[in-house]
């Protein structure tokens, strides 16, 4: 392990641990946010549901560096949570009043159809199979597939180097699917997270491990033996999950992202999670669909 700025040390702390499926309630503190009268919002609305209730559940990584990633402390950080922790704010609902689950990829859909959680933001990429069974408010950031191998590993430079090549990736991600449809030639080994990939990367049982740029991003920035390569070569909008038939909240989580777009809070949070390694882009379009 290389040292680490003291920014980081927190937001990319090993997660050692074994954690479950039911979380923990997190947050750094029971933050400054402003009371919020369930009032406020549409009678019988999710919203005022919430409000009343003074508590939220919500699904996010454990494993992925920058984005959602759980510390010795039991709480996850990272710029998933940061929005998530936006969101809750808006309905009054304090940082240390959430309650954070475990959503790695192939639960996620399931997750919210049960109800174990109100809304899940676990770099959750938008697609049409998935607004089969779920909504997505978003997106509320554009991220692209890519590749990472040992920093010794000279044949892989690209997608265009994967033929007979062993890739990891996650069960039920888009990664995953984006293999096994776009690239017959390689063979794909999938995994529960993305944090098991590494192991295997190292004592050669993979070549590379495939998933989004960030995603791969932090993991470089936390092992020195690694490096991301080759450009991106999808496209994956990250929303925010929920009930499929709840239009009403969807709207509204969809207007407190838009604001924060354009009243710095998106920025912030990026800037003190994903920014202290990435440079800063610009907020992405909304997809009102």
């Amino acid at each position: 392990m290389r040292t680490r700025p003291t920014a980081l040390i927190a937001l990319l702390s090993a997660s050692a641990l074994l954690l479950s499926a039911c979380g923990t309630n997190g947050g750094d503190a029971a933050a400054d946010v402003p009371s919020v009268a369930a009032s406020s919002f549409p009678a019988g609305s999710t919203m005022e549901k919430l409000a009343k209730a003074g508590k939220i559940t919500i699904g996010t990584k454990f494993d992925q560096p920058l984005f959602g990633q759980v510390g010795p402390d039991g709480v996850p950080t990272g710029f998933d949570v940061e929005i998530a922790q936006l969101i809750a704010g808006k309905l009054g609902i304090a940082a240390d009043k959430i309650t954070w689950t475990e959503t790695v990829s192939a639960n996620r859909e399931t997750a919210i159809q049960t109800g174990t959680v109100d809304l899940i933001v676990a770099t959750y990429t938008i697609n049409d199979k998935r607004k089969e069974s779920v909504a997505f408010a978003g997106p509320y950031y554009l991220a692209g597939q890519s590749l990472l191998t040992l920093k010794t590993n000279k044949d892989i430079q690209g997608s265009e180097d994967l033929a007979n090549k062993k890739v990891c990736t996650v069960s039920g991600s888009t990664p995953e699917a984006n293999l096994l449809a776009n690239f017959p030639d390689t063979d794909v080994k999938s995994f529960a997270t993305y944090g098991d990939c590494l192991e295997p990367l190292r004592n050669g049982q993979v070549d590379a491990v495939s998933t989004d740029n960030v995603i791969l991003a932090g993991f470089a920035a936390d092992n020195e033996d690694v490096e991301v390569r080759g450009e991106p070569f999808t496209e994956e909008p990250y929303g925010i999950g929920l009930a499929k038939d709840d239009t009403v909240f969807r709207t509204w989580v969809n207007d407190t992202l838009e604001e924060s777009f354009t009243d710095g809070a998106w920025t912030a949070a990026w800037e003190d999670t994903a920014g202290t390694v990435l440079p800063t882009p610009k907020p992405p379009v909304l997809d009102r669909y």
